[in-house]
């Protein structure tokens, strides 16, 4: 029998095991906003070490100027006097510039602006460079394999156990299977891949299924003990 799961827009065929998990869209708008918080940071620190600083920099040798003249004609005691902030208020009215009293911009501060604007867009294009490569992956079950993100191949029976410790929080499971008497994990990870529950709920259905078979005693007990509960 075919059974059809509908996930949003994608839908996954399952009854021979025949799914194709892809990226979902929850983890493609995650990915995005990060992407767009890292681009963002780092087009602001750019922009401030090369367009608004080194303005504010020149406008603080016109203020400094403009201080200096005044204070050694005794007007005015330091850079902070009232007389020294109007007159720059008057000047930058006149010259169309903003009032506030500009800051001293030094050669460091703006360094201390534009290397990490760049670390940060260099780090954006390299976040969405994964990003896109991560879209090209998937996890897929075909009959009794299951081929994971990184491509390892593991064939349902050979899972032994199933960790969903991580299942509530993240929607994601670890698959632990055996080869060659050694356990690994493949990891399914139904967040970031939607449909991969359904191979989880396959391989349980399976490990239960091998648990009984292997003690049919206790198997035929807990079905005695339940049915008495069931008619209840």
């Amino acid at each position: 029998m075919r059974v059809e799961l509908f996930f949003t827009a994608e839908l996954f065929w399952v009854g021979d095991m025949n799914v194709h998990a892809r990226i979902s869209k929850e983890w493609r708008r995650r990915m995005i906003f990060m992407f767009c918080m890292i681009f963002g940071s780092g087009l602001w620190f750019l922009s401030d070490g090369y367009i608004a600083w080194p303005k504010e920099a020149k406008r603080h040798e016109v203020f400094a100027a403009m201080a200096d003249e005044l204070i050694a004609a005794g007007k005015a005691t330091d850079a902070k006097d009232p007389l020294v902030v109007r007159t720059w208020e008057r000047y930058a009215e006149e010259n169309d510039l903003p009032t506030k009293v500009p800051k001293e911009r030094t050669a460091g501060d703006l360094a201390g602006q534009r290397w990490p604007g760049w670390i940060l867009f260099v780090g954006s294009l390299v976040f969405a460079a994964w990003v896109a490569w991560n879209h090209k992956r998937s996890v897929r079950a075909d009959g009794d394999i299951i081929t994971g993100a990184s491509g390892e191949k593991v064939h349902l029976d050979t899972i032994v156990d199933m960790d969903r410790r991580k299942w509530a929080d993240k929607g994601i499971a670890y698959a632990i299977y055996e080869v060659d008497g050694k356990r690994r994990r493949l990891t399914l990870d139904d967040h970031k891949f939607l449909g991969c529950e359904a191979i989880i709920l396959e391989a349980e259905k399976r490990i239960a299924a091998r648990a009984a078979a292997a003690n049919p005693v206790a198997a035929s007990t807990t079905d005695s003990t339940d049915a008495p509960a069931a008619q209840a």
